[in-house]
């Protein structure tokens, strides 16, 4: 049933497979992820490769190299368990599939294993993994802007993710949070983003360790009137994230996004009449103030090209 269900899920993200494919970075992380399979299997190459087969055949996969490739499976299968998207599932193929490569090839042949270690570390610092680029309704924060923000209106509730481009956790939970914006944003319920790689100032400002060791990224946190209400992961005493999923149903349900939308559009009517009245008419066009409309327009307003 879960090998269906595998199937099913490959064949609905083909067409988001194949955009992927196109971009340099995917290329290159499949064309190293099968380097070692290609190079034992090359006609004319494989001839003069060593083997530890009882049959001398040197074109065909030893027994250690078949128990390499099987405890990548399996290491390949815990990790994906935790995986919130398609693209963690390949990221995490793509990372653990180089690390046995480079087992393989160094068990192989040394050259080998130094020629393609030194391919993925020039990888790993020329090719940077596609960031999120697709719809949303996020306000991005600076250092300078983000106290002055969150304190505008004690009425508006703010649900920020503080994150890192460097952090693939953080790049794979892009499209959720940008999803959640696009189903959720209203006058009185916004979203925000403040990179927290570049200000180092507000993550100690705010308490959101960088560490890759804390595991603190992402961080969401929910603020009303400038003060914060509530975080995920919570943090324990000695600093490090509680294990936490950043999927869509956990932040639907652990935020109450259902509730705070329908309080939220509450305040988006209560504007625009309080509006009306003192007005006599229609707001003007090009005006800040958020109007009972502004719960899911039909078009962004806020993204992070034109921040």
């Amino acid at each position: 049933m879960g090998l269906i269900t595998g199937v099913f899920t490959f064949l609905y993200h083909l067409p988001q497979i194949y955009k992927w494919l196109l971009k340099p970075y995917y290329i290159f992380s499949f064309l190293m992820t099968v380097a070692f399979p290609v190079v034992r299997k090359a006609p004319g190459l494989c001839e003069h490769l060593a083997s530890q087969r009882e049959d001398g055949n040197s074109c065909d996969f030893d027994w250690r190299e078949l128990e390499i490739l099987m405890f990548l499976c399996a290491i390949v299968m815990m990790k994906n368990r935790r995986a919130i998207n398609l693209e963690q599932h390949i990221g995490n193929l793509f990372l653990f599939s180089k690390v046995a490569n480079i087992i393989l090839f160094f068990r192989l042949d040394v050259r080998l294993g130094i020629l393609y270690l030194t391919l993925c570390v020039a990888f790993v610092m020329t090719c940077k993994q596609p960031l999120y680029m697709g719809p949303e309704y996020i306000k991005y924060f600076s250092d300078k802007t983000i106290d002055e923000e969150l304190q505008r209106d004690s009425r508006v509730t703010w649900i920020v993710e503080f994150y890192a481009n460097w952090s693939s956790d953080c790049q794979s939970f892009a499209p959720i949070f940008a999803d959640l914006s696009l189903k959720y944003n209203c006058a009185g319920l916004r979203f925000g983003k403040v990179d927290v790689g570049r200000y180092g100032e507000v993550s100690e400002r705010y308490r959101v360790s960088t560490s890759p060791l804390a595991k603190q990224l992402p961080s969401l946190v929910l603020f009303q009137g400038g003060r914060e209400l509530m975080r995920r992961p919570m943090v324990d005493s000695k600093a490090r994230a509680v294990s936490w999923i950043f999927n869509e149903e956990n932040v639907i349900r652990e935020f109450n996004l259902n509730e705070l939308f329908q309080k939220s559009k509450k305040l988006s009517k209560g504007r625009g009449l309080k509006g009306e009245e003192q007005n006599g008419s229609q707001p003007d066009e090009g005006s800040d103030e958020p109007s009972s409309e502004t719960c899911n327009p039909d078009e962004p307003t806020e993204s992070k090209k034109n921040q």
